[in-house]
């Protein structure tokens, strides 16, 4: 009897999150290596890629894909008889990359030039990276590979890459070409005509979304009361602190930007008023001891909030530096699941894309969520000592979005005014 081992979905997913298999990178029969990516997982937060744990040959999948699965369940089996075969000379043998633009040998000799002959290597390389799913993909659509932005491991095309890449194809032909589908044969991308004769197209719901929608859900309508009250905040100290620090900061290694004022403020007020920083339980109120703040950062597909923990521990630098680090990451989808549990309170800056005021979902199972809308310059009455004077201050509209089971109107009061005195006074 054959000796295997099971790959596992890995036990530290993250608290109330769902997870589903995207895609297998490999078929039965073939061979693997260990530690290389075998599958990917998506949650509503991140896609993952899990590892083989042994080299062998993969025996069983017996989670396939668009299924969901729970923490430390079997997705396949890798058999270990295959180890011996790898010793073999015949087994051993090197093969040639065999691409579909049909290039055995891409030389100048050949009749390439010298650049046209990298290209080719680099696309054969790139090609031959790719899972089963995504080669398929590939194949039926006719894609350029080396075209598609990688975010796997070391640049490698994900399943997820290359429908996001068809998609965007999809989009930008849609007027020009109704009634084309685009897509894989299990989440096709439908660009037609209605009855009515008005264009428009179908796009799937990616896992990440439909996590994202369930999630908001719960939270709005199945969990939590909400409640938002709204300050306005200026930020004339801040920009003035930021204008004479930047440069400082950016030749010690980290982009200064309003959001570590905004995490700097929102420590001091989470201090002051603890309760914010809470989770609700039927029998009480769990008071949190750190500012784990996470901030909310726009990816392709949805939305990330990776932590940052003991906030209440860094300075403004160390604020910057970890703010950019997270959020180049997220963007690149290059976070930990790791990187984004144990928030207890988080802030969208939902006002870099132009909002001026919103009333965000708290995340669950948190207790509040700050929102802060778009800076710009607008009149502001101020007293002085011969009167009322008008001004022009860079203004922001701050909102606190609280669980009416757990916190009061004077409360979120008492926050936003500690938070925008905090920013006002710098």
């Amino acid at each position: 009897m054959p000796q295997h081992v099971n790959v596992i979905v890995p036990e530290d997913s993250q608290e109330g999150t769902e997870t589903a298999v995207s895609a297998w990178m490999k078929e039965v029969g073939d061979r693997v290596e260990k530690d290389e990516p075998l599958l990917e997982l998506s949650t509503d937060k991140v896609n993952i890629e899990v590892a083989a744990p042994q080299s062998g040959r993969l025996e069983e999948i017996l989670a396939k894909a668009g299924e969901s699965v729970e923490p430390g369940q079997v997705l396949g089996r890798i058999s270990l008889e295959a180890e011996a075969e790898a010793g073999d000379g015949a087994a051993a043998k090197p093969r040639k990359p065999q691409g579909h633009w049909g290039l055995q040998d891409s030389t100048p000799e050949a009749g390439f030039s010298a650049g046209q002959a990298e290209e080719a290597r680099q696309r054969l390389s790139k090609e031959e990276r790719l899972s089963p799913a995504v080669r398929r993909l590939v194949k039926e659509h006719g894609l350029d590979v080396s075209r598609i932005p990688g975010s796997g491991r070391g640049g490698r095309v994900t399943f997820a890459d290359a429908q996001s890449y068809l998609q965007g194809a999809s989009a930008r032909s849609a007027a020009e070409q109704p009634g084309r589908v685009a897509g894989d044969g299990d989440e096709p991308v439908v660009v037609s005509r209605s009855d009515e004769g008005v264009g428009h197209r179908f796009v799937p719901h990616t896992t990440m979304r439909r996590k994202i929608a369930s999630h908001m859900v719960q939270s709005m309508l199945e969990t939590a009361p909400h409640v938002t009250a709204v300050f306005e905040a200026d930020l004339t100290r801040v920009a003035e602190h930021m204008a004479a620090n930047r440069d400082d900061f950016l030749k010690r290694g980290a982009k200064l930007t309003y959001t570590a004022y905004f995490v700097d403020a929102a420590v001091q007020a989470l201090q002051a008023v603890p309760e914010i920083n809470s989770r609700w339980h039927d029998d009480g109120l769990e008071i949190f001891a750190d500012c784990n703040i996470g901030i909310a950062a726009a990816v392709k597909g949805g939305l990330v909030v990776p932590v940052i923990r003991q906030a209440q521990s860094r300075s403004l630098f160390g604020m910057a530096q970890k703010l950019q680090d997270l959020t180049e990451r997220a963007r690149k989808g290059k976070l930990t699941e790791e990187e984004m549990r144990y928030g207890t309170f988080t802030i969208t800056n939902h006002g870099v894309s132009g909002s001026l005021i919103a009333t965000p979902i708290i995340n669950q199972p948190q207790s509040a969520i700050l929102g802060v809308g778009k800076i710009e310059k607008r009149p502001v009455v101020k007293e002085t000592q011969h009167g009322d004077a008008l001004f022009i201050r860079p203004m922001a509209y701050v909102t606190l979005t609280i669980d009416h089971r757990a916190l009061d109107g004077f409360q979120a009061n008492s926050f936003l005014s500690i938070f925008s005195q905090a920013l006002q006074q710098w």
